[in-house]
Formats: structure tokens, C-alpha cells, sequence
């Protein structure tokens, strides 16, 4: 099962308190009325998207660059940012 077909299948409902919900690059949220929020976290995840041996200031770079670029997709300006991590046992 390919990554929309597992969105679709399990977590795609219709958008209640967002004003764009899963699927897309971002999730907009509206905090209050003509403010809108973008919201983006994509994980890396070893093996996949970068090797062990990787410097971890550059892939702390890679890692933010990659949701910058989902966020200038949807046309937001960043204020600030998150950290996905999950780590071996």
C-alpha cells in the first residue's frame, strides 16, 4: 500500500476544524477568522530518506528544508518550527 492509498483509507474524513486537512503538502488551520495557519511535519526516517552515517547538522538542515519546501508550496511564510524524531530502541 503506496503513502495517499494509505491516507485515504484510514485517515481521510471530511475537514471539520481546518480549513484544508490530510492529503496535502500542509494542514491550514484558522485559529481565528482571516488568520489562517500552515502546518507541515514530514519525519526522515533512516535508511529511507538518509544513511547512519549522515552529520547530524546536515541532516537537521535536510530535515528543515524539506517541510520549508511543503510550506512555501502552499505559499506560507514560516514562523517558526517542529521536530519529528523517532529514534531505534
Amino acid at each position: 500500500m503506496g503513502e495517499f492509498e494509505l491516507i485515504d483509507r484510514f485517515f481521510k474524513r471530511p475537514v471539520q476544524r481546518a480549513v484544508l486537512g490530510v492529503g496535502d503538502d500542509c494542514a491550514l488551520l484558522q485559529p481565528t477568522p482571516g488568520m489562517q495557519l500552515a502546518v507541515s511535519t514530514d519525519l526522515l526516517v533512516e535508511g529511507r530518506h538518509f544513511l547512519s552515517t549522515v552529520d547530524p547538522a546536515r541532516l537537521g538542515h535536510k530535515a528543515l528544508a524539506v517541510n520549508l519546501s511543503d510550506l512555501a508550496a502552499c505559499g506560507a511564510k514560516p514562523l517558526g518550527f517542529t521536530l519529528s524524531l523517532a529514534l531505534p530502541r
